[in-house]
């Protein structure tokens, strides 16, 4: 996932994918817990990424806040 992508969905468009990221890492932890986890990266990747879309969602928000002020 590309923060330009991300930069380009609305906001209400990144709260849906940050609920699949959150949903994708409670699976993938709970893969780890029984030991079904093939790829062990996917995790790094799963919070990376959510890490991004909670940074662009801030971004959206401030610049909205910037605007109205």
């Amino acid at each position: 996932m590309d923060a330009k992508d991300l930069r380009e969905k609305t906001p209400d468009q990144l709260r849906e994918e940050l609920t699949n990221l959150k949903k994708e890492a409670f699976n993938l932890r709970f893969q780890q817990a029984t030991n079904a986890m093939e790829n062990t990266a996917r995790m790094r990747t799963v919070r990376r990424d959510t890490a991004r879309v909670l940074t662009i969602l801030n971004e959206k928000a401030a610049q909205a806040a910037q605007q109205e002020a």
